[in-house]
């Protein structure tokens, strides 16, 4: 009995502690293909804005279950993937977008959630092979004024604005944030590449949960972990660092349900 327990402890989820907030996480590994099996690609509605200089972004939108009237909701503007990359207007729904269709998810946070398609890449890196640092493609601009846009023409909560996103989405959530820090309540930048250090500026007052892998070979954490530093090193307290043990370049399983940062983002106000 003793080396079952034993054996059943080795395999639940630890996790270790830094004074700062930041967190290693043990045994978890990455999510289960079929672990969103529930949610409902079709729930996104198409949609279609053209920024002011001309660029076409076309998006999904998954909005707020069952809306009450004269009730503004949160808005989540989800990034995704360089998999997503295209303009058929569906390649974007993605594991983590579609996590946001699951039915619990939508019960537990009632929110808009806008999922734009880049038909470039919203996120460069300085280098191909061993990312460092990203630098925002003229395409972002174009998100960012789609949810101003957005914001005006719906029930919005203006303090709650977020951004989240995977891999290039992840970049371009730490991106999206550098540019318009006003604009977001909060971000979750996820398997990223994080901008230069110049960035930190910027980023001082504004929630960041950074969620990464350290066995990461196509997104290193190397540069989270070098941003994360820099917005402390320059005066800023509201980033922490999630990091898990051994994981890859894949979604960690614990991103659903995932009410721990859920519940986390959905709290952050701006000021």
């Amino acid at each position: 009995m003793k080396l079952l327990a034993a054996l059943v402890l080795s395999l639940l989820p630890l996790t270790t502690h830094a004074g700062n907030g930041d967190e290693l996480i043990l045994n978890v590994g990455a999510i289960d293909r079929g672990t969103l099996a529930a949610a409902n690609a079709a729930d996104f509605e198409p949609g279609e804005f053209v920024a002011a200089d001309g660029t076409r972004i076309r998006y999904r939108l998954l909005p707020p279950l069952d809306p009450k009237p004269r009730q503004r909701y949160p808005l989540v503007l989800q990034l995704h993937s360089s998999g997503g990359i295209g303009s058929d207007n569906a390649a974007q729904i993605e594991r983590l977008p579609l996590s946001w269709a699951m039915p619990d998810v939508r019960r537990r946070h009632r929110a808009w959630v806008l999922v734009p398609q880049f038909e470039q890449r919203s996120a460069n890196y300085d280098s191909p092979t061993h990312p460092l640092s990203a630098i925002a493609s003229p395409s972002l601009s174009a998100a960012l004024e789609l949810v101003e846009d957005f914001s005006s023409k719906h029930p919005v909560d203006r303090q709650r604005i977020y951004a989240v996103g995977f891999s290039m989405g992840g970049s371009a959530t730490w991106l999206a944030a550098a540019a318009r820090p006003r604009l977001f309540a909060a971000i979750v930048p996820v398997s990223g590449i994080a901008p230069a250090d110049e960035a930190a500026k910027a980023l001082l007052g504004l929630p960041a949960w950074v969620i990464h892998g350290n066995a990461d070979t196509e997104n290193p954490i190397d540069a989270d972990r070098r941003l994360v530093a820099a917005i402390r090193a320059a005066g800023g307290d509201k980033v922490r660092l999630r990091e898990y043990e051994g994981l890859d370049h894949r979604l960690p399983a614990d991103i659903y349900p995932g009410a721990w940062w859920r519940d986390w983002l959905f709290s952050q106000r701006r000021r």
